[in-house]
């Protein structure tokens, strides 16, 4: 995986959010952006699901742009960004997950039939402004979010530590 680049998910990881007592609702395969890797163990990257934003019905703009008008103090105005892919993107940043290479399925392509890599640097600072203020809140309350964010955290590191002592033997 690259920072800042866009895949698809394999459904085993969202499925792990469900086998572990998390809520896992979006039944749309989406694309991540695998935005930043984790500090805590190598091969693990933060993901924000990223939407279209032009097939949201009215309510759900109405929605999302509420969160997006409340203070910059109130975490809530964490929840959602929206910026623009290869369309105009909503980005789900409270429902950001920890995933690893073994959990993707397939790399986001743009225009050009390469991997799709965020580079607007004004939006990349307010998605990773978004994120670390979601990832400081889920630190100091695990399990903050709904799918269980700590949990899937501790497995993956599991699972990574479990490999790499795998290489070793």
């Amino acid at each position: 995986m690259e920072n800042r680049c866009m895949y698809f998910a394999k459904d085993e990881i969202y499925q792990k959010i469900k086998d572990i007592g998390g809520e896992w609702d979006d039944v749309k395969q989406r694309p991540i952006v695998c935005l930043i890797e984790s500090t805590e163990k190598s091969g693990m990257y933060w993901a924000i699901p990223v939407g279209s934003w032009e097939h949201r019905n009215d309510e759900s703009r109405k929605r999302i742009e509420s969160f997006l008008k409340r203070p910059q103090q109130d975490l809530r105005s964490c929840y959602y960004h929206l910026g623009k892919t290869t369309i105009k993107s909503i980005f789900f940043i409270s429902k950001a997950i920890p995933i690893t290479d073994k959990y993707i399925e397939r790399e986001y392509l743009g225009h050009n039939n390469k991997a799709y890599i965020i580079k607007n640097k004004k939006l990349l600072k307010e998605l990773e402004s978004k994120l670390s203020r979601i990832l400081s809140m889920e630190n100091s309350k695990n399990n903050y979010f709904k799918h269980k964010i700590t949990d899937i955290k501790n497995i993956l590191i599991a699972e990574l530590n479990e490999n790499d002592i795998d290489h070793l033997i």
